[in-house]
């Protein structure tokens, strides 16, 4: 046993500390694979919990040996997808911080693509932002059914899945006359984080987001929608999918209106900076309202 305040400095023995507990779990089949399960859907999406819970069975191996060799071989959508389920597993059992390690011992990453490929996958694709507002008139012209649902996904920002649950909830709500709970008419604001199991979990989350009195108002009386429906009337009537594209659009026009820092809050990044940690916050910006939803009329009206 190790005295207190001995501090390894080798990175595997490091890792090796907090493996032995998850091996113990591992091996024999010790792991409570459905209580897994049932953490992994608390934590994420239905789809993305689905895929954590496939590949952490498909890997723990690797977990409960420290080898991770094996991963390294995989191409980079198969490493990414079985180093994102180990990490939720050994967030599970306890052993994140050395599964980390581990995982920057070996040199692994979590994504196929780094900052820069990110920054030239932006530069190089299409970019005209007419392109994208033709998407979404197409998609409203072939598939009426989404029209509101695309004016609330574009005048938000919000994520695909994160819209979905907006609108249903709005329509949801507004039959048990209780869509004051959601949104605040007042401050023409809903509030997300009211509803944390849809909309605060894991790392993709949304508290706020301003939308006007008279497209929730339409949203209210529409039909709720489902994922995958929307994902297939999308690439059945025009043929591709753009939402993320939406979404990107809408954070790099409300440059115009907002700060950086305004705009993270909208789409539900928080960084580790200290400032968006200890001292940003929206409620005392008394314009935040009316910048945003001039950027979301705008961007309404180029539709």
């Amino acid at each position: 046993m190790r005295g207190v305040g001995f501090e390894p400095t080798n990175p595997c023995e490091i890792a090796a500390s907090g493996r032995d507990a998850a091996s113990r779990s591992l091996h024999d089949g010790e792991v409570d694979w459905e209580r897994f399960r049932a953490w992994a859907y608390r934590e994420y999406r239905p789809f993305t919990a689905r895929d954590r819970f496939f590949h952490a069975k498909k890997y723990a191996r690797c977990l409960a040996s420290g080898d991770l060799s094996e991963l390294a071989m995989l191409n980079d959508c198969q490493r990414v997808h079985a180093l994102k389920a180990l990490t939720s597993l050994s967030k599970f059992l306890g052993v994140c911080e050395d599964w980390r390690r581990l995982v920057r011992g070996y040199g692994l990453k979590c994504t196929d693509r780094n900052s820069d490929d990110l920054i030239i996958g932006r530069l190089t694709k299409a970019v005209n932002a007419d392109d994208i507002f033709e998407w979404i008139r197409k998609v409203k012209l072939k598939a009426p059914g989404l029209s509101d649902f695309m004016d609330l996904l574009a005048a938000t920002g919000l994520r695909l899945n994160e819209a979905i649950d907006c609108h249903n909830l709005i329509i949801d709500l507004a039959s048990q006359g209780r869509l004051d709970s959601y949104y605040k008419a007042d401050r023409r604001v809903l509030e997300h984080f009211r509803f944390k199991e849809a909309f605060l979990r894991g790392s993709k989350k949304a508290f706020i987001s301003f939308a006007p009195a008279e497209l929730v108002e339409r949203v209210s009386h529409g039909v709720k929608l489902e994922y995958g429906r929307v994902q297939k009337l999308a690439t059945n009537r025009v043929g591709r999918q753009r939402f993320a594209d939406v979404r990107e659009l809408h954070g790099t026009l409300m440059t115009k209106w907002l700060r950086e820092s305004e705009i993270d809050f909208l789409h539900g990044r928080i960084s580790s900076s200290v400032f968006m940690r200890n001292y940003f916050n929206p409620a005392w910006i008394g314009d935040l309202e009316d910048r945003a939803l001039d950027g979301a009329g705008d961007i309404l009206k180029s539709q």
